[in-house]
């Protein structure tokens, strides 16, 4: 299996991070907006995408769609790039033991993936443990971005964000965190599963890709494996918003969110908000992860010639 330093995982992770989140900063606003509604107990008309975004413009120009932005990238550049080198290492190291190692002979060869190959299990596993690790260091992060991207708080700067949290105390940045490990361990898991699955099946019927194939395959693949697993963690993503957001006691602690979304609007209030995550997901998967694995497959081949000519 091809072999990458950290060092190179981080600055693809980095790269990657910062691609998608400047492209993608609207969806994840215009997200927020649809989410932070209270239904005050009783039936709401749930926000259109078109309408927030034209009210977003109208009030703030074309710029104001990418509210928020500055906060999104402090916490996803650094974020993607540990996710993203924590789970390759993760499982590096999963991969050399009997629990988790491959039991079959498929393998990519030539230009199909530089990544470990572990059982379905191990990227489960590996995959959850390393999205909640990391979403809990970088929860601070996640608040604060939520917040920005909401219009129910007037924050004129990141640094006064910071301060006018931290007076309500420590505990306030790390608001949501359980909800978000209840979204992020499935959601991780499960991705990481579709994402190697697509990519091996894909792989079997052509063993031999060009630089292109292989990362439109990655693109495809991580596309699909996004869509499939955002809609099956997407309540939890309201819950957390609505707890990093919402200043009502109704909103304080996961089960209490969970019991307010549902006297408020039923199972249909779990999933507001729920198109533009996909888009979101489908969108920032494809470009993350096409160029995770383009950007470490070209330093991979890069670094031996280097060795060679040093």
């Amino acid at each position: 299996m091809p072999v990458t330093h950290v060092g190179q995982q981080l600055l693809s992770g980095a790269a990657s991070g910062f691609g998608m989140t400047f492209c993608l900063q609207p969806l994840d606003l215009l997200k927020t907006r649809i989410q932070q509604g209270d239904s005050a107990f009783g039936p709401r008309k749930v926000p259109r995408i078109l309408p927030t975004a034209l009210e977003v413009v109208h009030s703030h120009g074309v710029l104001g769609l990418w509210r928020g932005t500055t906060a999104s990238l402090l916490r996803n550049v650094p974020g993607i790039a540990l996710y993203m080198t924590s789970l390759t290492q993760l499982r590096t190291a999963m991969a050399n033991s009997p629990y988790f190692a491959r039991t079959d002979n498929i393998q990519a060869t030539g230009n199909g993936s530089v990544l470990p190959k572990i059982s379905t299990q191990g990227n489960l596993l590996a995959g959850a443990v390393t999205r909640v690790g990391v979403g809990f260091v970088l929860n601070p992060f996640s608040v604060v971005k939520a917040r920005f991207e909401s219009d129910m708080y007037a924050y004129e700067s990141l640094t006064g964000a910071f301060r006018s949290i931290s007076r309500q105390g420590p505990s306030e940045f790390f608001r949501g965190v359980l909800a978000s490990s209840l979204r992020d361990a499935p959601y991780a898991g499960l991705f990481v599963v579709f994402y190697e699955a697509i990519k091996r099946e894909t792989l079997y019927m052509f063993p031999s890709m060009s630089s292109t194939q292989s990362a439109v395959l990655h693109s495809v693949a991580a596309g699909s494996a996004g869509a499939l697993a955002t809609i099956l963690t997407h309540p939890f993503d309201v819950v957390k918003t609505k707890i990093q957001v919402r200043k009502e006691e109704r909103y304080h602690g996961l089960m209490r969110t969970v019991r307010t979304i549902w006297a408020q609007r039923g199972v249909s209030g779990y999933f507001d908000g729920v198109s533009l995550r996909i888009g979101r997901k489908v969108l920032s998967s494809a470009i993350g992860w096409a160029a995770y694995e383009t950007l470490l497959m070209f330093m991979h081949r890069v670094r031996p010639k280097t060795e060679q000519e040093q």
